[in-house]
């Protein structure tokens, strides 16, 4: 018998094909005597009321199960940052880096993970703060990143960065990445930055296309605090939260970054192990 009673839905929006996938698996839940709690998006493929905000989703939920991409698994996870229900990401395009869970292997896992049989890794999130002046404007929780911009018609941009009030440098970029080690395979990656094992206790500091060669990623310990002061004048640049949310920045802004006291918990597919996901993902060679 299951020992999860109750799990949630969240979905990806426009996707065709889950007009016929999210109905399937909510009858599949039901037939089991499994409760369903859902989003909105997952209310309209399911043509029905009784939808709820995304953050009140897991409440008294086993698990959470999240159907997309890692972009999808990026905006659950803010959602429910801090929450202790682990979320069961199943990918509905090309296999992500978070979402390793095929659409193939979605019921036999799910009836392994209702059991209780899963195996899930905590990825620590990252706090931002956006100052202005002496005002705390904005606060943010990040699973993969945190950027700092230029905006689209902008030449490069000045930031500053400082890591525990040690003066780092001052960059002259299209943008600035801090990253945790799960964003390590996300922006950081393709600006240069370094892939790093997950459970590394790291912040990444990425430059995107600096001016000078010799600017190069720099990883510092997880206890940093790193604050980055935008020089660019205003609407030159922007900030935004795991490529999602953000807003533009003024000249003299400070975005303070610091490891959170949260966690997301991903429940992992037993025979999907980082590496592999790696070596499928970025086609690397076989044994």
């Amino acid at each position: 018998m299951p020992i999860v009673k109750t799990v949630g839905l969240i979905s990806k929006p426009n996707i065709p094909r889950a007009h016929e996938i999210v109905p399937t698996l909510y009858e599949w839940l039901q037939k089991r005597h499994i409760a369903v709690r859902f989003d909105e998006q997952t209310g309209i493929y399911l043509n029905m009321p009784g939808a709820v905000n995304r953050s009140d989703v897991p409440e008294g939920c086993g698990l959470v199960i999240v159907l997309g991409g890692d972009g999808t698994l990026l905006a659950a996870a803010r959602a429910l940052a801090g929450k202790p229900t682990p979320l069961f990401p199943v990918n509905l395009g090309h296999l992500g880096f978070l979402t390793a869970i095929t659409l193939d292997e979605l019921y036999p896992e799910l009836e392994r993970a209702l059991k209780g049989e899963y195996r899930v890794a905590g990825r620590r999130m990252l706090h931002c703060e956006l100052h202005r002046e002496d005002k705390l404007i904005a606060e943010y929780e990040a699973l993969n990143d945190v950027v700092l911009t230029k905006a689209s018609l902008a030449r490069m941009i000045e930031v500053e960065a400082r890591v525990d009030q040690h003066f780092v440098c001052t960059y002259r970029a299209d943008g600035l990445i801090i990253s945790t080690p799960t964003g390590s395979t996300a922006y950081s990656l393709s600006a240069g930055g370094p892939i790093v094992f997950p459970s590394v206790a790291a912040l990444l500091i990425t430059p995107i296309c600096p001016h000078m060669l010799t600017n190069r990623p720099v990883l510092v310990p997880d206890d940093s605090v790193i604050q980055i002061i935008s020089r660019a004048v205003a609407d030159n640049a922007y900030l935004t939260i795991d490529g999602q949310v953000g807003e533009p920045l003024e000249r003299g802004d400070r975005v303070v970054c610091r490891r959170s006291e949260k966690f997301v918990n991903l429940i992992r597919p037993p025979r999907m192990m980082f590496f592999d996901v790696l070596r499928e993902k970025l086609s690397w060679g076989e044994r």
